[in-house]
């Protein structure tokens, strides 16, 4: 498993006329949950588009528990469970203090400069088998 968490602040212009964070906004949380857990394996978006390389989001699913306001401190914590292959899979959780107030998921996949399905590439491949966990044997010992 991969974990990261960051820390939102939630602005004034991200609210409606009644200080409730307008819906889209949760989208971009992800979105810089993601770009800070590439970086924090080492794997920096801008070094993947320069190697011509994209991960659009192929889905997106939220769900709203509760309504985030302005100035609220919010915690993204962003999970992927599966290795990555040719998709991938994260997780997300918003939390204000231990409250969860939504939940979401979103997968992606690769392409190349001109919009065509890629395999990862092997650095990227490489990486994650670096810091994925080893599976844990379910032998017992003789």
């Amino acid at each position: 498993m991969i974990y990261s968490s960051s820390q939102i602040k939630v602005r004034y212009a991200e609210t409606d006329k009644m200080n409730v964070v307008y819906h889209s906004n949760y989208l971009v949380w992800f979105d810089i949950a993601r770009t800070q857990m590439l970086e924090e394996i080492g794997l920096p978006y801008r070094d993947l588009e320069a190697d011509g390389y994209f991960i659009p989001v192929l889905t997106a699913n939220l769900e709203y528990l509760r309504s985030a306001r302005f100035d609220d401190i919010l915690d993204v914590q962003l999970r992927v469970m599966e290795k990555p292959r040719v998709r991938m899979r994260f997780e997300y959780e918003i939390k204000r203090a231990n409250e969860l107030i939504a939940i979401g998921a979103t997968t992606h996949g690769f392409i190349d400069i001109r919009g065509n399905a890629q395999r990862p590439p092997k650095n990227f491949l490489q990486k994650i088998n670096e810091i994925w966990p080893p599976k844990q044997s379910t032998t017992k010992p003789a």
